[in-house]
């Protein structure tokens, strides 16, 4: 668990994430990086203001998406011997996804969409100002492979970012933190893992993606701690279009640059 605080220390003090006087939602699906984050902001409230002399509040938040019978009792039980306040809320989500699917699958994105909303209308109804969800260093290694495999993009979720919409800020504790690091925390702890019921679960992209990164690290061992520099190391991003130099436009005498 020490490693996990030291983590989510290290990242609060590289972008920000939580200020004084915060009330912060954190999102609880059941599965160990939500359970994990929500009792690691229990544990770092008390380093936040020792250390800092300074104090935040959270709250968990548990959003049924009804895609099927949800025990989520084991855990409830297992929060309820912190004083860890936990929120179950119900939602629509499985029938939107049943009328928008893609194929005759469930669309992925809209999904997250969809879940992201319900959490952020339920913690703005607690006096909520920001979100926290559990995606780790894993997951934006991985968003970063599916964004220029798919997308024709490099780039990566943001560690911390104001939804000017919603008008909410949304947070990523665990974002230097290593999955494997998590699951071994929250085995070690006795968190109670709830099965996701998702119809897509195991079988999405992503999942191609983590399989893929997997056989990449069985080969190459260092490559998962350098793709994490990666994602930090601004002073080396070397890429063309840093390269471009405007030209002179013959036709108007004007400097353009290529594209």
């Amino acid at each position: 668990m020490k490693k996990i605080l030291a983590q989510v220390r290290k990242a609060d003090e590289m972008f920000s994430l939580i200020e004084d006087g915060d009330k912060i939602a954190v999102g609880l699906s059941g599965g160990k990086d939500s359970s994990l984050l929500l009792y690691s902001m229990y544990l770092y409230k008390f380093l936040y203001e020792n250390t800092y002399h300074r104090s935040f509040d959270f709250v968990g938040i548990h959003v049924d998406l009804n895609f099927g019978e949800e025990d989520i009792t084991p855990l409830d039980e297992w929060f309820r011997q912190y004083p860890i306040e936990v929120h179950y809320e119900s939602s629509l989500v499985r029938d939107i996804l049943e009328l928008n699917k893609n194929n005759g699958r469930i669309d992925c994105s809209l999904c997250s969409t969809l879940k992201k909303g319900a959490v952020i209308k339920a913690a703005k109804a607690l006096g909520c100002n920001k979100v926290a969800f559990a995606h780790h260093c894993d997951d934006a290694i991985e968003t970063l492979f599916l964004n220029m495999i798919y997308g024709g993009r490099i780039s990566t979720f943001d560690p911390k970012m104001y939804l000017t919409t919603q008008q909410i800020t949304f947070i990523r504790p665990f974002c230097l933190c290593y999955e494997s690091d998590i699951a071994n925390t929250a085995k070690q702890l006795g968190i109670p893992v709830i099965k996701s019921n998702c119809p897509n679960d195991g079988n999405t992209k992503r999942q191609d993606i983590k399989e893929l990164l997997h056989s990449i690290y069985h080969e190459y061992p260092q490559a998962k701690s350098n793709f994490r520099l990666s994602l930090l190391n601004k002073d080396h991003l070397n890429l063309y279009m840093h390269k471009l130099e405007p030209k002179e436009d013959s036709k108007y005498g004007k400097k353009t640059k290529e594209h």
